[in-house]
C-alpha cells in the first residue's frame, strides 16, 4: 500500500491541469462540491456519485458495550454515522489494481 493520500489540493491541481480553470476557481469548484456532498449528508439524504459509489447516514441505536480491557459494561449512546459502499465498477477497478 502507498503512503500517499490524496488531498483537497490534489484534486484542485487535478482540474487545473486537465479542465483549465484557473488554479482559485478549482479549488472553489472542490469546496463546492464538498460543501454539497456534507450539507445534503447533514440532511440525512444519500450522496450516490454513479461509477464510483454511495454515501449514506445511519442510525445507530443504543446498546452496551464492553471495556476489552477491563470487561466492565458501558452505555454508548444512540449516535448518526457515516457509511460509504463503494459501486461494483470501483470495485472491480480496485481489485485490479491489486493485480499487478
Amino acid at each position: 500500500m502507498s503512503d500517499k493520500t490524496l488531498t483537497r489540493m490534489d484534486l484542485s491541481e487535478a482540474i487545473f491541469r486537465e479542465v483549465g480553470l484557473s488554479r482559485n476557481d478549482s479549488s472553489q469548484l472542490v469546496e463546492a462540491v464538498l460543501e454539497h456532498m456534507s450539507d445534503a449528508l447533514v440532511r440525512g439524504e444519500q450522496v450516490k456519485i454513479s461509477s464510483f459509489g454511495t454515501f449514506s447516514v445511519r442510525e445507530k441505536s443504543a446498546r452496551v458495550g464492553r471495556n476489552p480491557k477491563t470487561g466492565e459494561e458501558v452505555p454508548i449512546n444512540p449516535r448518526r454515522v457515516l457509511s460509504f459502499r463503494p459501486s461494483h465498477l470501483m470495485k472491480d477497478r480496485v481489485a485490479a489494481g491489486n493485480k499487478r
